[in-house]
């Protein structure tokens, strides 16, 4: 796509701004931009995801969630790198693999705020598709076959026990 404004070079920011309800598309090239004055990825006074998620991560915030049993933030250091929780909140990444299990108590209220769940539920391939969607169906009937058993429905979980038996045979076949 060309830039809106020159209409010389290609595009390479895409902007939307929402200004009272009207959504406005910009496709500009980055000397526009910058004449323009947007913010550019990495541009001084620029907008960073790592600002938007340092107010997330911002201990004030899990704690009024009712998490106090957290440390505070600037106690909260990983053993292995010396990171501190409030560096990550400023950085927006980790700086080892161990940080994850020095801020593991404060990760999954973090993802559930930001992602709405911690359980990643995305878009199956089309190649693989087949046997990831026997294995979720497979996973779902066998929640609600422990249902059906805890109340005592059994006629219920005898059929629900032979579709997961049909969808595991259907993918030994496959295989």
């Amino acid at each position: 796509m060309i830039c809106q404004e020159c209409g010389k070079r290609p595009s390479t920011l895409h902007f939307t701004k929402i200004i009272n309800g009207e959504k406005t598309e910009f496709h500009i090239c980055e000397v526009c931009a910058r004449e323009k004055g947007e913010g550019i990825p990495g541009a001084p006074n620029s907008f960073s995801i790592h600002s938007l998620l340092s107010g997330i991560l911002d201990f004030d915030t899990v704690a009024s969630k009712g998490l106090n049993s957290l440390k505070p933030q600037e106690s909260l250091r990983c053993e292995s790198c010396g990171m501190s929780y409030a560096q990550f909140g400023k950085i927006g990444r980790f700086g080892c693999s161990d940080c994850y299990n020095a801020f593991g108590e404060r990760l999954n209220p973090l993802i559930k705020r930001i992602h709405g769940n911690t359980e990643h539920s995305g878009k199956i391939p089309k190649r693989s598709g087949l046997r990831v969607q026997c294995k979720r169906q497979i996973e779902q009937l066998r929640a609600e076959l422990h249902r059906y058993i805890e109340a005592e429905e059994f006629e219920k979980a005898a059929t629900v026990r032979d579709q997961i038996r049909e969808l595991e045979r259907k993918m030994q076949q496959s295989s």
